[in-house]
């Protein structure tokens, strides 16, 4: 009987093994071969692909790192143009088995039905291995092949903004979204993952309120369920933010009672209990539900999480104190998250910098920060930036407080002031016993509150300079050894200064400081004598007059102004950037920045407060209706037609510089008169007035000469490239005035570029500082010298060694590159020779050119160590707009030592170089 069963079975296992190789083997657009292509395509590979890419997103779901200080992204997905997971084209086995499926269905089951689920799972598969413009353009194949079915086409669609917006394309990426969008009215399901997408979007554009109607609707609509749970978190955060308390707390709430992932629940409830204290009208000990967390063993992973959110609470009631205590458990409890720990210490440097005003501290912490915190993170490059620029804004926080203290004491009777000044100039040090680090110490004097730097109800903190004593002391002996003893002001580099910085050396009773002031218990060796000494210079210097106080005033405004503009425009901090400038209108309600504030209140408003943006646009408009931000609110293309003007003047002026090089002094006289006419107001003006004055001294005699140069110093005061060297000339001719009356004309004809008042003396060359070479004979034992660091970036092991070298050298050069080649530079190095006899008449500068194939390179030379070319870079860096008659997009200024120098051979190892200072230098 099983012999007969067996072959009477057999017909049919020779008839299905026959259709199965036919069905392999076959290709052809038969009833069969579609159904059979179909069957195999759909459970062979669609239905495999989807369980290996629901593998892969649950892998995901795993691994993801969210952050929760900022709003969660809709997808587990890279943060724009950053690929958190994978590397772009990294092998995956289960993304490349997609692929391999995907392939397999396009290639062999062609007359299938599934064609266009294939390309989609070759562009999701690409997607999420970081290939985005590859899904990119397979989505887009996708959508313009089967628009006729309307849910591949709208999801082909989303798939495709996904990815243009993960390429950074935001412009396209939103108009792919539309699209979509009016496609889908048409469709009644299947939509959640549409609208979440286009809520991503409204994300990225900062438009919290339609974001929030994009996940409303998205959540009642059927998805993958912890989908759903993430897009209701999002959406607490994001109702939150817009002040909507009660439907955020309500949505953290039921995340929490979700199946959420642990660390999502845990957060959610870290925000419900911020939340119900402010509902609930009662006041509640937050710190106390906080705390009471960590008695849950669950929470234990996350008892630095806790610490911080309870620091985050101190700080907000301004008790910044216990916030920085809460901050440093936090970062002692950071075993496992090394986010968290940069956060953490995030906040203690922004604490030391903004409320405690201890910028070496803020400074350790900032270092720390920028150490551990991954490069992935949204704000690091900002926060990198701001460690970077640290002493940009501790200078002129420095200045700030220096001023607020000098004026508080010369408020006082005289016959307290000499306590005062005592008291300040010897303060205590109390070095903490916690890695060396020195804390500032705080004079509890009720008569000197610095209200406006102390926002806190329990900051004590004297923000006075002198009291950083290791700030004073590390730096003043190599000065002293360097400098000797200079004046104690502004510009002490400077030997010719404008009449404003003139009268802002003038003490009281007309007296000029004679030395820098030292920290009176440093490691300068001061005497009893020396002390005394120091005290009253200090004391002369006090702003007790009504000129002295308003230079001590505008000093304070332009340090507020720098500081804020810095937080708009190098940070993109706008809320920062609007406090401080609050600031400065509330302490001086009529200082001279008033137009710039009131312009940058209504920029940095615009988008988020109407209302403010719209009050001081027009306070700019009414109060300075002549002034170009007016101008540039009534007129949006009126910086356009400027800078077309200022081209206009800068050929121009190229123009009448040929004449003067070609000694056509009567045309340069001419162009000179017809562009101060055209261009009245133009920066260049000085500089037209001072080739007309030198073509004038070449044809004329000498009091025709000194009128026209009485007219720069009357017309342009201000100017500090010209006006500057102008004034020198003038005491030049004046002590020289009988031999310039004997000429025929003012100005001998030596050198076309170098004009010269009088047969001039070779400059006296002033010897290169010697190295010190220690005898071996002679040598005794001295303490080894305190020399400070050079700060240096942490190398980044995945770059490859640069040519470059970050040693100290002998010699460094200023250097300015000029990205074109064909362009003649004789008016800028003209002008830089203007600028360095003007304000730097006693150092022997030299500015040379080097022509490369694409590039052309003037340099200044020499400068002895890093800092002194550094302190040139900043007084030049703000002139060269008027020093340079290229546009402004062509030219970059950057330091370099001598040897780098000389390795500059085209423009790509210059880009390396700028690469090379971006990444090692702080």
């Amino acid at each position: 009987m099983k012999k007969n069963a067996n072959k009477n079975l057999n017909p049919f296992i020779l008839l299905f093994s026959a259709l199965l190789i036919y069905g392999c083997v076959a290709n052809k657009d038969t009833a069969i071969d579609r159904r059979f292509q179909n069957l195999t395509a759909r459970y062979n590979y669609i239905y495999n692909s989807n369980v290996l890419l629901t593998e892969y997103n649950e892998s995901l779901l795993q691994s993801y790192a969210d952050n929760y200080e900022k709003t969660l992204p809709v997808y587990l997905d890279p943060e724009p143009q950053v690929n958190l997971v994978l590397t772009p084209g990294v092998a995956n086995k289960q993304l490349d088995d997609v692929i391999t499926k995907g392939q397999t269905i396009i290639n062999d089951k062609s007359f299938s039905n599934y064609i266009d689920d294939a390309y989609m799972l070759l562009g999701k598969a690409n997607y999420l291995k970081g290939n985005y413009f590859i899904a990119s353009e397979y989505f887009d194949y996708t959508a313009k092949t089967y628009n006729s079915d309307l849910k591949t086409f709208i999801m082909a669609m989303n798939w495709k903004a996904r990815s243009q917006m993960q390429l950074n394309n935001m412009v396209l990426a939103d108009k792919i979204i539309d699209t979509m969008l009016r496609a889908s009215d048409q469709l009644k399901k299947d939509l959640a993952e549409p609208l979440a997408t286009a809520a991503q979007m409204r994300i990225y554009q900062k438009r919290n309120k339609e974001a929030i109607l994009f996940l409303e609707s998205a959540i009642a609509l059927p998805a993958e369920k912890q989908l759903r749970i993430r897009w209701r978190f999002i959406l607490a955060q994001l109702q939150e933010k817009e002040k909507n308390i009660e439907d955020a707390y309500a949505n953290f709430t039921k995340v929490e009672k979700s199946n959420a992932p642990f660390e999502m629940y845990f957060h959610a409830n870290l925000n419900r209990i911020k939340l119900k204290a402010l509902l609930s009208g009662v006041k509640l000990n937050k710190e106390d539900q906080l705390l009471a967390l960590l008695k849950d063993d669950k929470n234990f992973d996350y008892t630095d999480q806790i610490y911080y959110q309870v620091g985050e609470l101190f700080s907000a009631e301004g008790n910044f104190i216990k916030a920085e205590e809460n901050y440093h458990k936090s970062v002692a409890k950071s075993t496992r998250n090394q986010t968290q720990k940069a956060l953490s210490y995030l906040r203690i440097a922004d604490l030391n910098f903004k409320e405690f005003n201890n910028y070496i501290k803020a400074k350790l912490y900032y270092d720390s920060t920028v150490m551990i915190l991954p490069k992935n993170f949204p704000d690091y490059d900002n926060i990198v930036k701001k460690a970077d620029n640290l002493q940009y804004l501790t200078d002129r926080y420095t200045i700030i407080a220096r001023e607020d203290t000098a004026q508080a004491i010369a408020k006082l009777p005289a016959d307290q002031r000499e306590a005062k000044v005592k008291a300040y100039l010897t303060p205590k040090v109390e070095v903490a016993n916690t890695g060396g680090v020195i804390n500032n110490q705080f004079l509890n004097d009720p008569d000197f509150p610095n209200k406006s730097l102390n926002t806190g109800n329990n900051v004590a903190g004297s923000t006075f300079y002198f009291n950083n004593n290791a700030a004073i002391s590390s730096g003043f002996g190599d000065f002293k050894k360097r400098w000797g003893n200079r004046q104690f002001e502004d510009n002490w580099r400077q030997s010719v200064r404008s009449s404003a910085q003139e009268t802002s050396q003038v003490l009281a009773g007309g007296k000029v400081a004679t030395d820098n002031i030292t920290p009176a218990n440093g490691q300068t060796n001061q005497t009893a004598t020396d002390q005394t000494s120091l005290e009253k210079r200090f004391s002369d210097a006090l702003p007790v007059t009504p000129a002295l106080l308003a230079t001590s005033d505008q000093k304070i405004i332009d340090a507020y102004f720098e500081i804020a503009s810095f937080y708009q425009q190098e940070l993109n901090d706008k809320p920062e950037a609007n406090k401080i400038y609050l600031e400065l209108i509330k302490r001086y309600p009529d200082n001279n920045h008033l137009a710039a504030i009131y312009y940058s209140l209504y920029l940095n408003y615009k988008g988020t407060d109407e209302v403010k943006s719209d009050q001081y646009k027009q306070f700019v408009l009414t109060k300075f209706p002549e002034s170009n931000f007016a101008k540039n609110i009534l007129d949006p293309s009126y910086s356009a037609k400027q800078t077309q003007m200022e081209n206009i003047a800068i050929n121009n002026y190229n123009v009448a510089f040929d004449a003067y090089a070609k000694k056509d002094y009567p045309n340069v006289v001419k162009q000179a008169d017809d562009n101060i006419s055209a261009f009245p107001n133009n920066d260049l003006a000085p500089q037209y007035a001072y080739l007309k004055a030198i073509a004038v001294g070449r044809t004329a005699k000498v009091d025709a000469l000194l009128t026209e140069f009485n007219l720069i110093t009357t017309n342009y005061p201000n100017d500090k490239i010209i006006t500057p060297l102008v004034r020198d000339h003038l005491k030049y001719i004046e002590a020289n005035l009988d031999e310039f009356k004997q000429r025929p004309v003012a100005l001998i004809d030596f050198d076309a570029n170098e004009p010269r008042f009088v047969s001039q003396a070779t400059p006296i060359a002033v010897p290169t500082k010697p190295l010190v070479v220690e005898n071996p004979v002679t040598k005794t034992a001295e303490p080894a010298p305190v020399v400070k660091p050079v700060e240096v970036k942490p190398v980044d092991p995945t770059k490859p060694a640069s040519i470059f070298s970050s040693a100290k050298s002998e010699e460094y050069y200023y250097v300015i590159d000029v990205a074109d080649a064909t362009l003649t530079l004789s008016s800028s190095r003209f002008g830089i020779g203007q600028f360095n006899r003007g304000n730097y008449p006693d150092n022997d500068l030299v500015h040379k050119l080097v022509e490369l194939d694409n590039d052309q390179l003037i340099y200044v030379t020499s400068f002895i160590d890093l800092e002194d070319a550094k302190i040139y870079e900043s007084s030049i860096t703000g002139q060269l707009k008027n020093i340079m008659k290229v546009p402004a997009n062509l030219y970059k200024g950057f330091i370099i030592s001598k040897e780098n120098f000389e390795k500059l051979t085209d423009r790509s190892r210059i880009n390396e170089y700028l690469e090379f200072l971006k990444d090692n230098y702080k």
